[in-house]
This record gives C-alpha cells, sequence and structure tokens, in this order.
C-alpha cells in the first residue's frame, strides 16, 4: 500500500472515528469503513486506489446529515440519500487532495459515490457489490429480525438487482440463503 493511499485512508478513519454513533464498542462509521475495506480487498484484491478509497469512505461522516431533518416520504428519503452522497464525495474528495490525488481520481471517486454508472461503469458497479457483500455479511440479519418477511423478501430484490451477475452467484455460492431469497439472486 502506498504512503498516498495509507494517509487517506487514515483521514478518512479519523474523520470517522468523531461518529458519536457506537457499534460493537466502535464508532458506527469507523467500523462500517473497515468492514468495507475487509470485502473490498476479498471480492477485488487487485481494486484500485480508488476503490479502495470509494469503499472506506461510502459512510464517511455520515452521522453529520440525520435523515429525521429530511420531510417523510419517498422524497426527503431521496434528497437525504443524495445529500449524503455528494458530502462522502465533497469529503473524500478533500482527503484525496490533502493525500496527492490529481482530480480525474478524485472526479471518479466522486462518480463512484454517487452511484453514477451503476451497471455501465466496472469500477462503480464493483463498489456497489462490495456494498451488497457488505450489507448480506454484517446488516442483513438484525435487518430482518425488524422488519416483515415481505419487507425483507423486498429488500432482497433490491439489494440483488443492484448487483452484477457475477456477484449475484458468488451471494448464491457463499450465503446459505432460504430458497424464497436465494431466486433473487439466481436471475
Amino acid at each position: 500500500m502506498g504512503d498516498r493511499l495509507k494517509a487517506a485512508i487514515a483521514a478518512i478513519d479519523v474523520a470517522n472515528s468523531a461518529d458519536p454513533r457506537i457499534d460493537e464498542g466502535q464508532p458506527e462509521a469507523l467500523l462500517y469503513g473497515q468492514r468495507m475495506s475487509a470485502q473490498c480487498d476479498r471480492l477485488f484484491p487487485e481494486a484500485s486506489e480508488v476503490l479502495c478509497l470509494t469503499a472506506r469512505a461510502q459512510h464517511i461522516e455520515r452521522w453529520v446529515l440525520n435523515r429525521k431533518d429530511y420531510p417523510e416520504g419517498r422524497i426527503g428519503y431521496l434528497t437525504w440519500r443524495k445529500d449524503l452522497a455528494d458530502h462522502h464525495a465533497t469529503r473524500l474528495g478533500e482527503i484525496m487532495q490533502a493525500a496527492g490525488y490529481d482530480s480525474d481520481a478524485i472526479a471518479q471517486a466522486g462518480r463512484m459515490l454517487r452511484k453514477q454508472g451503476i451497471k455501465r461503469d466496472d469500477q462503480v458497479q464493483a463498489l456497489e457489490d462490495v456494498i451488497c457483500f457488505t450489507f448480506l455479511t454484517w446488516y442483513f440479519a438484525p435487518f430482518a429480525a425488524k422488519h416483515t418477511p415481505e419487507k425483507v423478501a423486498d429488500i432482497v430484490r433490491k439489494t440483488a438487482r443492484k448487483m452484477s451477475a457475477e456477484a449475484r452467484a458468488r451471494v448464491l455460492a457463499e450465503f446459505d440463503l432460504p430458497e424464497d431469497l436465494a431466486v433473487a439472486f439466481a436471475d
């Protein structure tokens, strides 16, 4: 790992260490970033530095924009998500610039965090696959325990639709999903 990548990851971790929300004894965003990096390393061992950075920063400072500060409903939710993606892209861009990355790499990271080009850009899709594997590995079971079977099935279908064909095949090989949920990944 090169010096600028190390510096950028350290800066992301410093930012995420300020998360007041705690999960498993750590700031939530810090733990999430570590989990994203672990999945990125596992799924894409030859990942570009930009993919490694966007995986680590996918939720950078997520707590600064609260969902409750946006209107209820789908429009409020989508606005909040867009604002979060913009914030993540801006913060990572600042960190990348300070670490010595050029404007092309920073722009690429911004596109990836905003999911611009999903299903068309291999790097954006790779990040989405990392996000989905992170969700399935660490966050799906707690989510499923809190929601109805219909809501769980809906989220599984939405997750599968966002993934590449290769990632869906890996899900089927790596996870022991009930048949009614596994069908979403078989398409």
